[in-house]
Parts: structure tokens; sequence; C-alpha cells
């Protein structure tokens, strides 16, 4: 018996681990990712402003992996019904249960211009290419345009601003951040008082906030809206997500007991989540870490069978959180039950977030680093 997981963000990293303890001793478990690494992709805005936070956030599989053998190759295709992989080496493995775990791509929309012209942050990388444009912006003075109001974008923007500042320029006379989103607001999926909270935090750091504006094209030095036309000297877009390429860009949904196929399950940001209440799951990594959980249980209970040669019965997710959290600069806010906290409690529950989390995979020694740049 052959269990894979593909990709090893953190839905994959937390399925494989508990697949490790769960499993039987016969059953083979692999995990294939697109390299020897697993990266914080929520903390990596911090690497724009602290580059030396890469040493925290960016932690060897091979750490983290107790019985579980990797395949540091990308996928090429899945084909979630056969149980069948090809990698991008001409290379290929089966699976009798699978899941399907790789995390999401940046979306452009079809907008002219826009892939072509700016970053996105998926990646350490893409967070380097930002820095660079937004030093230069900085060092000849000019405007910074982030698209996307939702927690990726908002943290882009509060870093760029901070990073300004830390550069000795002042905002917005010597270098202009501008936040474009086409919905009525400002973290558009999440409740008004957090709305309201996240706003005040962006308006308090001369942070320009363009909300019901939609971006329709984009060359090397404007933005076209359904407004006014926008100049800028570095573009960042973070306005949403696709499904990755071995899924040809789709994000399948799937029900709340997480299964693709009969012997596939998708979890994470590579599907859309509808939760037993029936109610879409918002792509994030709090859900991703909770529904690994779910599958690790529908995957061990398919590999050992069902009574009578019937399926099993599975345990269906259902979303909930104890609140949210995003970093806004130097600040944050925080959202715990229907109380809003901002200063230094909502920094300490971010800080607290991020090293929680390496401690619980085993990073412990990264979980110290990733609080003490948190801090600084």
């Amino acid at each position: 018996m052959h269990v894979a997981v593909l990709g090893a963000g953190y839905a994959g990293l937390g399925l494989t681990r508990q697949l490790e303890d769960r499993l039987p001793p016969d059953v083979t478990l692999t995990l294939v990712n697109d390299g020897p690494d697993h990266v914080l992709t929520h903390e990596i805005h911090r690497a724009i402003r602290r580059p030396a936070v890469e040493d925290a956030i960016r932690v060897p599989l091979a750490e983290l992996l107790d019985r579980a053998e990797l395949v540091t190759t990308p996928v090429d295709s899945v084909d979630p019904e056969a149980g069948t992989v090809e990698l991008t080496d001409g290379e290929s493995l089966s699976y009798d249960y699978g899941a399907v775990t790789f995390g999401s791509e940046t979306a452009y929309y079809g907008i002219d211009g826009l892939r072509e012209h700016a970053h996105p942050l998926k990646s350490l990388e893409d967070a380097a290419a930002i820095r660079a444009g937004a030093l230069d912006t900085i060092d000849t003075g000019g405007r910074v345009v982030v698209g996307g109001a939702g927690l990726s974008g908002i943290q882009v923007a509060g870093e760029l601003a901070a990073l300004a500042r830390e550069e000795g320029a002042v905002v917005p006379e010597d270098v202009s951040i501008t936040l474009v989103e086409q919905r009525e607001t400002v973290a558009p999926n999440f409740p008004a008082n957090f709305q309201r909270a996240v706003r005040e935090a962006l308006t308090d750091r001369e942070i320009e906030i363009r909300t019901e504006t939609t971006v329709e094209a984009v060359d090397d030095e404007t933005v076209v809206t359904d407004g006014p036309t926008l100049s800028y000297d570095t573009l960042v877009w973070a306005g949403g997500i696709a499904g990755r390429a071995p899924t040809d860009g789709r994000r399948p949904t799937v029900r709340a007991d997480l299964r693709l196929t009969d012997r596939t399950l998708a979890l994470g940001d590579a599907a859309r989540v509808v939760d037993a209440d029936g109610e879409p799951v918002p792509a994030s990594a709090s859900a991703a870490i909770r529904e690994a959980k779910t599958a690790a249980t529908n995957l061990t209970r398919l590999v050992e069978g069902g009574d009578d040669g019937f399926d099993p019965r599975l345990d269906r997710y259902r979303f909930d959180v104890p609140g949210w959290l995003v970093s806004v600069g130097d600040g944050a806010v925080a959202q715990l039950g229907p109380t809003v906290l901002t200063g230094a409690a909502a920094t300490a529950a971010k800080t607290s977030v991020g090293a929680g989390y390496l401690g619980s995979v085993g990073a412990t020694r990264r979980a110290v680093e990733l609080a003490e740049a948190e801090l600084r």
C-alpha cells in the first residue's frame, strides 16, 4: 500500500506528519514537493523589509520528517482518478491513496500586461524582487502600487511603508504607497470591526487606499483602472489565487470530507473546500492546518478499509478558527472572537502564532529565531 502527498505547504506538511504517526508500519508514505524546503508563506512579506528572516521561515523538510520518503521534483501532472503522478524529470509514481496539496499560484484574471509588469508574492524570491524594486523607488522617489487588499496585500503595503521610513523617506511626500481593491473595503472577507481596524492601521501609516477600483490593464508605467489611471514605479499584485499547473490552473471544489475522487483528497489552497455547514472555506494557512487533521483521519480510515467491503465513514471538516491576524508594518490587527486588538497585544499575538506553528512542526530553533526577528 502506497500513500502519496503532493505538496509540502501547510496542508501537505501537516498531513504528512500526522500520517507518519497514524498509518500502519507496512504502508509506504511519500511526500512530493517542488523543492527541499517548507516555507512559511504567511511570513514571506517580512522578507521584503527583513531579508534575514528567510533563515527562520525556510525549513529543510528532511529535518521535519520521520518515515516519509521525500521527493523534491516538481509535479508535471496528476490523475486523481487513476492515482498516477508524472514528474517534470520524466519519472512517475503511482499511489493507492493520496492528497493534492499543491497550494496556489497568483491569479492574474487575464488583465492585459499584469503578469508581465507586476511582482507577485508567493515565494522568498518574489520578496527579494519586491524589495529591490521598492528600494529603487525609495531612492529616486515615486509611487508603489499594491493591487489587492486582502491580508497579503495589506501586509505588503505595511512592510513597504515601514521600509520607506527606515530608508529615510517620508511617506507620502517622497514615496507614496497606494493600495487598490476592487471591492468596497479592505479585508473584504472579514468582519466589519476587523475591516475598520485594518483601515485605520493603514491610514495611520499614510498608505493611500483606493477601494471600489478595478484594474483593467497595465503597462510599464501605468495601471489603468475603471477610475483614474495610476502611474507607478513599483507594482505588486496580491489580487487573488488560482490553481497550479498540475491541476491546469483549477482549484477543484471538494465537500467536507475533502474527497476529490475515491482515492484522492484535495485540501489547502489547492482546492475550494465547502465545509460541513455548506459554507465555503477561505484560503488561509489556519484553514489548511486544520483541514490536514481531517484529511489524516480520512486517509488512515481509507487505508485501513471499512467493514464488509464498504468504504469507512469519513470525518467532515467544519471551518472554525479562533480569530484572524494581519501585520501592518511594525504593528498588527488581531481579532479573537468578537474582540479586535491592536498595538502591543496584537503584535504579540502575531508573533506567537508564527513561532508556535514552527514549534508544532518540530522547528524549535527557527521558532525562536522568528520570534526574535518579529520583535526587532
